[in-house]
């Protein structure tokens, strides 16, 4: 029985090292250039939908591809755009995407640059639980990329009715 349990840590203690040593180091990717969480403060269910906007750049020396985006909870969305309204190109936009399970979450596929901004707009809907949303809620928005751990962006906010 000992050497049953004794085989039975080594194992984990081996796999868990594995997934350390393959885990990617974090250097060189999509990063937040300003915060990465957003307080809302009070906002009210009667006010209506909420958003915000955080913009994220790419930190590597290399081109990163953007592969999902979805959100915590079916109450929050999110669109990527990368660009900007102002240039010969143009913006592209991708979303908006949601909560897994609460629709299909398809893959973007699109890259950013070395040193490249994109923002993420953030859509919060206070009145999407109903009565039972009431009170201090935290949502979150991850971004899967192909460098490896994904970024994740966060909002609290006060519910009022």
């Amino acid at each position: 029985m000992n050497k049953k349990i004794i085989g039975i840590v080594t194992g984990i203690l081996l796999l868990g090292g594995l997934v350390w040593l393959a885990a990617p180091s974090g250097d060189g990717q999509v990063a937040p250039t300003e915060e990465a969480n957003y307080d809302f403060g009070s906002i009210s269910m009667a006010a209506g939908k909420v958003k915000h906007t955080f913009s994220v750049r790419n930190e590597s020396d290399e081109t990163i591809t953007i592969g999902k985006m979805y959100t915590s909870c079916m109450c929050t969305t999110a669109t990527l755009v990368i660009g900007s309204p102002s240039t010969s190109s143009g913006s592209r936009r991708f979303g908006p995407y949601g909560m897994p399970g609460h629709g299909f979450i398809s893959a973007i596929g699109e890259e950013l640059a070395p040193g490249e901004k994109a923002t993420v707009e953030a859509v919060f809907d206070p009145a999407a639980h109903g009565p039972a949303g009431i009170g201090r809620v935290q949502r979150t928005i991850v971004i899967e990329n192909s460098r490896g751990e994904p970024l994740q962006l966060s909002f609290t906010a006060e519910v009022t009715p």
